[in-house]
C-alpha cells in the first residue's frame, strides 16, 4: 500500500498544531510530557518542530491531555484559527 504524501495545507496544520504544542509545553522538559502522553521524546521532538506532521488522534489526545491543553485548541489551531490560543493568552 502506498501512502499518500500530505497536502501542503496539511504540512502547515501540522506546523501549527507542533507550535501550539511547544507553547503549551512552556518550558517543561521534554521528557516529562512525552512520558506522561505515552511517546518518546523523540515523537514529541518531531512533532514540535514539523517533522510529524500528522501524529495519530490518540497522540494529539495524549498530548492534550499531559499538558492541561483543551482538545478544542489542538483542533482549532489544525483548523487554521488562533482563536482559542489568544483567548487562553488574555484570560
Amino acid at each position: 500500500m502506498v501512502r499518500v504524501p500530505l497536502s501542503p495545507e496539511q504540512i502547515r496544520a501540522g506546523q501549527r498544531l507542533g507550535a501550539l504544542i511547544r507553547t503549551a509545553r512552556a518550558g517543561r522538559a521534554p521528557e516529562v510530557i512525552a512520558k506522561d502522553a505515552g511517546i518518546s521524546p523523540e515523537t514529541l521532538r518531531k512533532i514540535e518542530v514539523g517533522r510529524l506532521p500528522s501524529p495519530s488522534f490518540g497522540t494529539v489526545v495524549s498530548l492534550c491531555d499531559a499538558l492541561g491543553l483543551p482538545l478544542q485548541d489542538a483542533v482549532d489551531v489544525w483548523r487554521g484559527g488562533g482563536a482559542q490560543t489568544s483567548r487562553r493568552e488574555t484570560a
